[in-house]
């Protein structure tokens, strides 16, 4: 099947086609048609299969097609209202209405926190037809009456799952409240709950049901591996595989705003470039820092799970745990960053000892092994050989930290590189090729997982 037969206008299939794509993705062949049906929808599909497209173009020809619904006014109403749960991810949405609008323009605009509010002030007086918002701050405009929303006709839900993870609930309510009750309600989510059922009983009228594959299902494309590190050495094994071009372009991720602060500077001080991306950063930075990464004249991004959602960056080689996230359904949303548009990724994550029960959960969520049989090179279940014991005991305290006295620790002049022996690699059950991480340093098991 083509774009061609999903119905979409001249324009839009004009758009779709200066972006190089020919064939719809699975949620985008199913979701389309319904939504220009005037459907309300409810839908999964994992990270990177477009879905922000399948409802992005059916709304776009709805706008083109359709009159507003309410004439009372001269003044141009916003008729389309999509909230997503983090800034990143509310500036891709709005930059693919731009990118599908091109023949045809919408005026659209972005609303989000950590930014001035006068500039989006500004352009909300512009009378835009789509808003793409995150809840904080557009409840700021509601109190402020710098925005209108009594005449939106098709609210969007973009990972109403990350939504309900990040608290938003409550603020979602509260913009609804203040909706028609006569509109389209598109859910799009990553994974299925039953939280985000029971949100769509709350909010959609016999929605429609999509969903293109299993729940919390890995993107096949990519290659997964597990490295078994102590977390004292986590640092030194990430620098090595980065130093020895192994790892080239990364997304790096770790479990606290503190911990990605932490090792960005760490790799820096390695002479490895590396900017880090979290909520206490302002929004200017995580926009700078993300364009550097794209534009490669930094490597290395380091992100807390805000980035786990509405990062698009195209040809992604590596993501990286650093540690394995918490919830264990972002492990799926993380490495989602890579193997995207039909390329091959590869996703490494550095498992230290007490990380292992993280783990168990994180396979058993995939049905599958992504360590293999390699139990027994398990760091919980073999000693560390003396040149690990060394490197490990080196490693503590970091450069620059507090001993355990309480005295400053002295600055190494050089970082040591790991010299450790590697364990003979053990045979893959998987058909999917080796992958860039072979012959990686460290206490390793490491299986192909397709």
């Amino acid at each position: 099947m083509t774009f061609e037969h999903l119905g979409l206008s001249p324009d839009l299939l004009r758009a779709v086609t200066q972006e190089g794509y020919t064939e719809p993705t699975p949620v985008q062949r199913e979701s389309i048609p319904l939504v220009l049906a005037g459907r309300d929808l409810l839908a999964a599909a994992q990270t990177g299969t477009g879905k922000t497209a399948a409802f992005v173009l059916p709304i776009l020809q709805r706008l083109a097609t359709t009159a507003p619904y309410s004439q009372t006014s001269g003044r141009r109403p916003i008729r389309v209202l999509v909230l997503t749960p983090t800034r990143e991810l509310c500036l891709q949405v709005e930059e693919s209405v731009r990118t599908y609008s091109r023949t045809r323009p919408v005026r659209s605009t972005a609303i989000y926190g950590g930014v001035p509010f006068d500039p989006q002030l500004r352009r909300l007086l512009q009378a835009p037809e789509i808003v793409v918002a995150t809840p904080g701050r557009l409840l700021d405009h509601v109190g402020q009456r710098t925005i209108d929303l009594s005449r939106v006709e098709v609210l969007v839900l973009d990972e109403a799952d990350r939504m309900l993870d990040m608290g938003f609930i409550p603020d979602v309510r509260r913009i609804i409240d203040l909706l028609p009750r006569e509109r389209q309600t598109l859910l799009f989510s990553a994974t299925f709950t039953p939280q985000v059922r029971r949100l769509a009983a709350d909010f959609q009228r016999q929605p429609a049901l999509v969903q293109v594959t299993p729940h919390n299902t890995a993107p096949d494309l990519v290659n997964q591996q597990v490295l078994f590190v102590e977390r004292t050495r986590k640092r030194d094994v990430l620098s090595e595989l980065i130093s020895s071009g192994r790892i080239e372009q990364a997304l790096v991720f770790t479990r606290t705003k503190h911990g990605a602060s932490r090792l960005a500077e760490q790799l820096n001080r390695d002479g490895i470039a590396a900017l880090a991306i979290h909520g206490d950063k302002t929004q200017p930075q995580r926009v700078r820092a993300l364009d550097d990464f794209k534009a490669g004249r930094v490597g290395i991004l380091v992100a807390t799970d805000v980035a786990a959602r509405g990062l698009d960056i195209d040809a992604l080689p590596h993501v990286v745990n650093y540690d394995l996230p918490t919830v264990t359904e972002d492990y799926v949303h993380r490495i989602g960053r890579t193997g995207r548009a039909g390329a091959e990724g590869h996703a490494l994550s550095l498992v230290a000892s007490e990380e292992r029960p993280m783990l168990v959960q994180i396979e058993r969520m995939l049905g599958r092994q992504i360590a293999g049989d390699g139990v027994a090179e398990s760091p919980r279940q073999a000693p560390p050989s003396r040149q690990q014991g060394a490197a490990s005991r080196r490693a503590v305290p970091e450069p620059g930290g507090r001993d355990r006295r309480g005295g400053r620790a002295p600055r190494r002049p050089e970082r040591e590189r790991v010299s450790a022996p590697l364990p003979a690699r053990q045979p893959s059950r998987s058909s999917t090729p080796a992958s860039s991480f072979a012959a990686m340093p460290g206490e390793r098991f490491a299986r192909d997982s397709a």
